[in-house]
C-alpha cells in the first residue's frame, strides 16, 4: 500500500490510522466533513492531503491530481451515539453512503475497500463473537452496518474491488467521544462530578486505538477478499474492574456509585472478540495495556 484514502478521519480510530500509516510511509488522503471542529486535530504532514468532502459528496469525488489510490478505509457514519442509533431514516441513508463510498473508491483507482462495522451487528450474542458468529443485531444502528457490510461487498466485487469488513468492539483512545464510557469517567474524575454507574458486571473488551489502527493497516496489506474480522484485544473483564483501572491511573480516590444506574432495556452483558482468525491472516497482535493506554490519554487531556 502506497496511497490511502479514509473518511472519519477525525474520531479515535481515523486519527490512530493517520499516525499508523504516516509511520509506514503511505500518502493519505483524509476526506472531511466541511465545517467541523474535529478538523483542527488533523495533522500538516507531506504525505497527508486534506479535502473538504462530506458523505453527501462522496457522489462527486474523483481523482484530481495524479496517480490513484491503493485502499479505501470508510469509517464515517452519521448517528453513532445517543438516540440516532435509533433514527432508521438517517441509518438507511448511512447504508447509502457506504455504497457511494465503494464507487469513490473504484473512481480513485482503489483496489481494495475496507469498512468499519460494529459490534452491534451481533446483537446480544452471549459468547465470543467471530466472523461467523450469528448476527441478529436489535438497533436501527446495528441492522443499518449490517447491511452495509453486505451490500457494500457485493457492490465492490461487482466493481471488481477486493472488499474487507471489519466488526470493531469497544475502542479507546485520544479523540475519542466524550459520550463513551472511558471518557465520560476520566472527564468526570478531572472535574470532580459525581460517578454513577450501572453494578458494572458486564464482561467487555477494549482495545486502544493504536492497536485498532495497526489491525487496520495490516488488514489493509493482508487482509482476505470478502472476509469480516471482528477487531478487539481478545481479553476481557468486568467493566467495574476498568473503571477501577481508570481511578487508578487517574490518581483519584473517588466516590463510585455502582449500581446507582440500571441497565438499559438491551445492556449487552458479554462482548469479546476472538481475533484467531486477525491474527491468522495478518499476524495482528494487541500491544497497549489498558492502564497504560488510560496514563496515554490522560497525557492529552491534562
Amino acid at each position: 500500500m502506497k496511497r490511502a484514502v479514509i473518511t472519519g478521519a477525525t474520531g479515535a480510530v481515523g486519527m490512530a490510522l493517520i499516525n499508523e500509516l504516516i509511520s509506514n510511509d503511505v500518502e493519505l488522503l483524509l476526506l472531511c466533513r466541511p465545517g467541523s471542529e474535529r478538523n483542527r486535530h488533523l495533522p500538516e504532514h507531506p504525505l497527508v492531503r486534506i479535502r473538504s468532502c462530506s458523505l453527501e459528496q462522496l457522489t462527486q469525488l474523483s481523482i484530481d491530481s495524479g496517480a490513484g489510490y491503493d485502499v479505501f478505509y470508510h469509517l464515517a457514519w452519521e448517528g453513532t451515539t445517543g438516540a440516532k442509533r435509533e433514527d432508521t431514516s438517517l441509518q438507511t441513508k448511512n447504508i447509502g453512503y457506504c455504497l457511494d463510498a465503494v464507487r469513490a473508491a473504484a473512481r480513485l483507482g482503489c483496489h481494495t475497500f475496507i469498512g468499519a462495522g460494529s459490534q452491534a451487528e451481533y446483537g446480544r450474542a452471549g459468547q465470543e463473537l467471530k466472523p461467523d458468529t450469528p448476527a441478529f443485531p436489535e438497533t436501527a444502528y446495528g441492522i443499518a452496518k449490517l447491511c452495509a457490510g453486505m451490500m457494500s461487498r457485493e457492490l465492490a466485487h461487482q466493481l471488481g474491488i477486493k472488499h474487507i469488513w471489519t466488526r470493531i468492539l469497544s475502542v479507546y483512545g485520544p479523540y475519542d467521544t466524550d459520550e463513551s464510557m472511558v471518557m465520560s469517567t476520566i472527564n468526570k474524575l478531572l472535574s470532580g462530578a459525581a460517578l454513577s454507574f450501572t453494578p458494572g458486571e458486564q464482561i467487555w473488551d477494549y482495545l486502544y486505538s493504536s492497536d485498532a489502527a495497526r489491525a487496520l493497516y495490516l488488514l489493509g496489506e493482508k487482509g482476505v477478499d470478502g472476509k469480516v474480522y471482528v477487531l478487539g484485544s481478545g481479553k476481557a473483564r468486568p467493566l467495574k474492574e476498568y473503571i477501577y483501572e481508570i481511578c487508578r491511573a487517574a490518581g483519584r480516590a473517588a466516590k463510585l456509585e455502582l449500581g446507582a444506574l440500571p441497565y438499559s432495556r438491551r445492556q449487552i452483558m458479554y462482548l469479546v472478540a476472538d481475533i484467531s482468525e486477525l491474527q491468522k491472516d495478518t499476524g495482528f497482535n494487541p500491544m497497549v495495556e489498558f492502564a497504560d493506554g488510560i496514563r496515554k490519554i490522560l497525557e492529552m487531556v491534562r
